[in-house]
């Protein structure tokens, strides 16, 4: 049951039971910790570069062979 809802809940109540209840709050604590508010949180223009850039290679159509008529 990998990814759906009811496979997603099993696997919560199994971590909590061989780890704890606040398992998740440890995993984010961790997280929270080690995390140096960098990449597109620091730097606003870059992310709306890279946003641009993504948005037109998205729009891009694919470019195919035409037959030599």
């Amino acid at each position: 049951m990998a990814g759906t809802p009811m496979g997603g809940r099993k696997a919560a109540a199994t971590n909590k039971q061989r780890y704890g209840m606040n398992f998740y709050e440890q995993i984010g604590r961790r997280g929270g910790k080690i995390s140096r508010g960098g990449g597109f949180a620091k730097n606003p223009e870059l992310a709306r570069v890279a946003g641009a850039k993504g948005g037109r290679a998205s729009r891009r159509t694919k470019v195919t062979e035409q037959a030599a008529a």
